[in-house]
């Protein structure tokens, strides 16, 4: 994607795309780099609605609580530092006794620098984005994404710069460390990075210094579309669009060579030649896995010759206990796809196909709409540094229930073949002996509701996103009750399943106090096992134990939750109006309509 393509863009009809409204706001020239953001957004399928602060307004912008800014109501907050300035920031500030205000860069400095001037610089910077967070946090709800800085090196004290604290570079790389501390410990901020595009790019490319000089921008116009996809991929996660599996052909994919000809002596795997490539690409999807990532095989082969290296080459990374489905078979990639789909209960577009042959890879991409289908290059060896570059697999969360996910997904699959044995439904249901744990949200599942936030689509009444920043305000406010649910049965647990928030509407009279679901999500792989009847009843008991009149649910429609489209209907709410159903608590024959 170009800067021109991105243009053209704008052209284009947004009415049909969600719209955001972002805030951006730098130090340097944005202009075009909105005109990027806007284009790219076209590609993720949003209408950016952008608030463009003056240039270099940052502080002003955050600090003055009549700014436009919060007049704005940004959902996401861009905030743009530049190295170049920074290295203005620190001239200034060393080359005088004792050290400049960082808020006064007009003050004369007295030239002279020191050998341990300022070696607090990165600390002090930190110091005021932190202020800076900190109010804009206290004043709105909006997720902040916080570019770093990428490499600079003013050759003042050439490679020896690594060795003396007071060096820019040394402050420059020690200040970006600091950040990332500071984003692991802080709800709703997110770092852009920046430094790794340019290292990528190349800074002769990222950064064009005649086009500074003249205009203020400090980003080339080539690396552009770079920087605004990096921030589209975040945004994109914050509405619940990432990637959870990756379906993998094996032969000359995971593998060189062909098992079935070749056998398992003379497929290419290990530290030798060629096989170091796909032995560093199985590493990669063991990362990605163990990080929560689904991996499946869709492979046109004997399934019981397909499964060999898996189990008996010692080279092999991979196992097939790394693999939560294994369609090998000799039937049409696309159909067997499919398959895998309808077993793990997800959407086409949150799975990524892996093949090495173009053929494969156009039919899937044909008859699968949804599914992204990376153009793998000819050559092994490139695999990784192609798919580095794609960045597929954005996200803002991590918890430790990630790593149970494909077992989870194997028990799944157990399930399926264990139903096909019952003509009946509830004798199948009855015999998984089903348990299940409700509870208020608390420290142990607030990280996993906000992973289901994002990542519920289908089964997601209002599909409010919530991280867990979010989720943990929501829990410890006096205005929500909160039910979470986990799910066990004779397979295996399948860790927390389900998530409730109830905002408390409570009006002068009893009779009026309503409860209102202002989220409902659930995790997919447990659907049509009664799991809805059984949460309702918890909501009821909740609200008939505090006195509620009245439950309301609403129901958002969206490209991927129509599933759910008449779940209140089918649980006994009334309709009130086009989203709105309601119940009466205090009995569950009687239905309750609002005014």
């Amino acid at each position: 994607m170009n800067f021109t393509t991105l243009s053209k863009n704008l052209k284009k009809d947004f009415s049909h795309l969600k719209p955001i409204k972002v805030a951006v706001l730098g130090d340097s020239a944005t202009q075009f780099l909105v005109q990027a953001l806007r284009g790219t957004g076209y590609e993720f399928g949003f209408d950016l609605q952008v608030f463009e602060a003056e240039f270099n307004q940052i502080d002003r912008q955050i600090l003055d609580p009549d700014s436009e800014l919060y007049a704005f109501r940004a959902e996401v907050v861009l905030i743009f530092e530049s190295t170049h300035k920074l290295l203005q920031k620190y001239n200034k500030k060393v080359l005088c006794h004792g050290g400049l205000d960082l808020q006064s860069p007009e003050k004369e400095p007295n030239i002279g620098l020191q050998s341990d001037a300022e070696p607090r610089f990165a600390e002090d910077t930190l110091a005021h984005t932190k202020q800076l967070v900190a109010t804009l946090q206290s004043k709105t709800n909006a997720k902040i994404i916080f570019c770093n800085y990428t490499e600079e090196d003013d050759r003042v004290f050439g490679q020896y710069a690594n060795k003396v604290e007071a060096s820019f570079v040394y402050q420059l790389r020690k200040l970006n460390f600091l950040i990332q501390e500071f984003a692991a410990q802080t709800g709703n901020f997110y770092i852009c990075d920046l430094s790794t595009i340019q290292n990528m790019m190349g800074r002769e490319i990222f950064w064009a210094p005649n086009v500074y000089t003249n205009t203020e921008m400090v980003i080339s116009i080539d690396a552009l579309p770079y920087f605004a996809q990096s921030v589209l991929q975040i945004i994109a996660v914050f509405q619940g669009a990432f990637k959870k599996c990756v379906v993998l052909d094996l032969d000359n994919t995971v593998w060189g060579g062909v098992i079935g000809d070749d056998g398992i002596d003379n497929i290419q795997i290990g530290q030798l030649g060629i096989g170091k490539a796909f032995t560093e690409f199985q590493y990669w999807l063991k990362k990605l896995q163990q990080r929560g990532i689904i991996l499946a095989v869709c492979s046109k082969n004997t399934e019981s010759i397909a499964k060999e290296p898996f189990e008996k080459h010692p080279d092999m990374v991979l196992k097939l206990t790394d693999i939560a489905v294994f369609v090998a078979n000799w039937e049409n990639k696309a159909d067997n796809i499919r398959k895998i789909q309808k077993i793990l209960n997800i959407g086409f577009d949150s799975m990524v196909f892996l093949d090495d042959n173009p053929f494969e890879r156009n039919i899937v991409r044909e008859n699968v709409p949804g599914i992204t289908v990376p153009e793998l290059p000819e050559d092994p060896a490139l695999y990784l540094d192609y798919l580095y570059s794609l960045n597929l697999f954005e996200t803002i969360s991590y918890s430790g229930e990630d790593t149970q996910r494909t077992a989870q997904y194997q028990k799944e699959a157990e399930r399926v073949i264990f139903q096909e044995a019952f003509t009946n439904e509830d004798d199948f249901l009855k015999s998984l002996n089903m348990v299940s744990d409700t509870k208020p949200f608390d420290n142990f599942t607030i990280p996993r509701v906000a992973q289901l936030s994002q990542r519920s689509n289908q089964f997601n009444l209002r599909t409010i996103r919530y991280t867990e920043d979010d989720v943990k305000r929501i829990a410890q406010s006096a205005e929500y009750f909160t039910l979470s649910f986990t799910l066990e049965d004779k397979f295996g647990d399948n860790g927390l399943i389900c998530a409730i928030i109830l905002e408390k509407r409570d009006a002068h009279t009893p009779e009026n106090k309503t409860l209102f679901i202002d989220t409902w999500f659930m995790s997919c792989r447990v659907l049509k096992r009664g799991v809805e009847a059984y949460v309702l009843n918890a909501i009821v008991d909740l609200a008939k134990t505090n006195g509620y009149a009245s439950v309301v649910g609403e129901y958002i429609p969206t490209p991927k939750n129509e599933m759910v489209k008449d779940h209140y209907e089918n649980l006994g709410f009334v309709p009130t109006s086009a989203r709105h159903c309601g119940l009466d608590p205090q009995s569950a024959a009687t239905l309750w309509q609002l005014d």
